[in-house]
């Protein structure tokens, strides 16, 4: 087996058929990725957490929690008054599963 330093090689090795552990950790890569989303954009327009959640109309404490990679409720709705707020909007895709994998 060739060396490699390629995350995604890395955990197909390591979780090798094990769909359920393949599910758990597409999960937790896109709350992560959501959450980076969030503060990208909101450092990006220069906004601090405060700044972003007033505009948002809600807490600082929210949108530090939105923030959070570990956090697993967001919403499309919440996620849309961000965007607005930073003057962007959500779009959502869906993308073919490597392998031709079908859900059952």
């Amino acid at each position: 087996m060739a060396k490699t330093k390629d995350a995604l090689k890395i955990l197909e090795r390591v979780t090798g058929n094990d769909t359920a552990l393949r599910r758990r950790i597409e999960r937790e890569m896109l709350k992560a990725r959501v959450s980076m989303l969030i503060y990208d954009a909101r450092t990006q327009a220069g906004l601090s957490q405060a700044r972003l959640a007033k505009l948002v109309g809600t807490t600082q404490s929210v949108i530090a929690r939105l923030e959070d990679a570990e956090y697993c409720g967001h919403s499309l709705t919440m996620l849309q008054r961000i965007a607005a707020a930073l003057n962007r909007r959500v779009e959502v895709r869906f993308v073919p599963l490597k392998g031709n994998r079908r859900a059952a």
